[in-house]
């Protein structure tokens, strides 16, 4: 193995961290696909995805009866272990970049909106956690 298949900071072979990581990024977009799936199947309507402002990004964002839906998705083996990956500091970052958001809608910070958890499994069994962190 030359020295430049391996990272400094990692005794594995790059490319294996790669595989990893290209892994990782599959799934994730499979978990969200996941998840607009069951919101559209509830009557929601599509605003973006990956939505990125300055305080950083939302995974997607919904509308449905005058409500903005901003949902985090989380991906692991089952729905507890993707729910143990929503930390106190993401949650407030999701809540600085919806009020970033709301600045660009037509009621602004009146809107009515959610901040939802949407969990994926392993199986690709997907849940809608509403309001899990609206308020915190």
């Amino acid at each position: 193995m030359k020295h430049s298949d391996v990272d400094d900071c990692d005794a594995r072979p790059v490319h294996a961290r790669q595989r990893a990581g290209r892994q990782a990024y599959l799934s994730g977009h499979a978990a969200e696909a996941r998840a607009i799936d069951l919101y559209v199947a509830r009557g929601a309507v599509l605003l973006e995805t990956r939505w990125r402002g300055q305080s950083g990004e939302i995974d997607l964002i919904f509308e449905q009866d005058g409500e903005i839906i901003f949902a985090e998705v989380k991906s692991a083996r089952t729905h507890e272990a993707a729910i143990a990956r929503l930390g106190r500091a993401q949650m407030q970052r999701i809540h600085r970049a919806g009020s970033e958001y709301l600045a660009h809608t037509p009621k602004g910070q009146l809107s009515d909106v959610r901040f939802d958890l949407v969990v994926v499994d392993g199986q690709g069994c997907g849940d809608i956690l509403e309001g899990v962190f609206s308020h915190f």
